[in-house]
């Protein structure tokens, strides 16, 4: 790979880079966005070696093209694409919901559908931008590819290249799959920790109640801390599935009500206990 053009050098793009700088593997990486101050700060701060205005100078000759946008941006990105790309150009993203990607990239790619490889890998932080990038970000971390059926075999190889150089676990499964594990495990989680914050800043006691959070409120809360643009646009990508996520934690907030309500000492401590030992073994596997 000699040219690589990221298209939205934030958090996730800007980590990509600088790991395949430390990783000595980097080629020309071309950063493309909305903002040229934002542009200017990742040239300036050495994450990206040059940034491109004209689209067609930018993906022409590009071999590896990563859209590491808020997913509402990447059909947009790619009809602004699409009449530049060369037959050999790889497409790929890093979006958190895979469904609605494909379908839009197959609907607007075409014939070149087959050059798309969608992607999601699982880190992340509470705070955006480049400056916020970091190139151990990936690490050891996992990083899902949802090829399609029509997806040439060469452009999920070079995808899965670019993961591992980043120092990424890269494993594949289908768009649905992908969809209905990450609503359960997290855009479920954000959206509570998004609702708690919100509830408890709405009330008229409000500073009071921060004044005593402590390092419960602190833990549970933090993702509410995450892009409020991109968790609006994961959510609406993803709606089938939340919702019936939902559906299922409104059910068990229902049976912890009925427990307290009956003032159901026993069957509290045995959800609990469910529930801590389960975390506690996901936490040891994760050691």
């Amino acid at each position: 790979m000699k040219k690589l053009v990221i298209f939205g050098v934030g958090l996730i793009g800007g980590s990509v880079a600088l790991a395949l700088k430390k990783a000595g593997s980097a080629p020309l990486i071309v950063g493309v966005g909305r903002s040229i101050e934002s542009l200017n700060q990742a040239l300036k701060l050495n994450v990206i070696d040059t940034l491109e205005t004209n689209i067609h100078k930018a993906v022409g000759d590009a071999d590896l093209i990563l859209i590491a946008t808020p997913v509402a941006q990447t059909a947009g990105i790619l009809r602004s694409i699409k009449p530049h790309l060369n037959k050999q150009a790889v497409i790929t993203d890093a979006g958190s919901t895979k469904g609605d990607v494909l379908s839009c990239a197959k609907e607007i790619l075409g014939e070149q559908f087959n050059q798309f490889v969608g992607g999601h890998p699982i880190a992340g932080a509470e705070k955006s931008g480049v400056s916020a990038a970091n190139s151990d970000l990936f690490l050891g971390k996992n990083v899902v590819l949802t090829p399609a059926l029509e997806t040439n075999i060469h452009a999920v190889t070079g995808v899965t290249q670019l993961w591992k150089a980043c120092g990424a676990k890269v494993s594949e499964m289908t768009a649905e799959n992908h969809d209905s594990i990450f609503a359960a495990v997290s855009h479920l989680p954000h959206l509570l920790a998004f609702a708690l914050v919100d509830d408890i800043a709405s009330r008229p006691n409000a500073a009071q109640l921060f004044s005593f959070a402590a390092s419960g409120f602190r833990d549970f809360t933090r993702i509410a801390g995450s892009s409020p643009e991109m968790w609006r646009d994961i959510s609406l990508a993803n709606k089938t599935a939340l919702l019936s996520e939902l559906t299922a934690y409104q059910d068990e907030l229902s049976q912890l009500k009925k427990l307290l309500t009956n003032k159901d000492g026993a069957g509290l401590q045995a959800l609990f206990e469910r529930a801590s030992v389960a975390r506690n073994a996901w936490a040891s596997s994760k050691k």
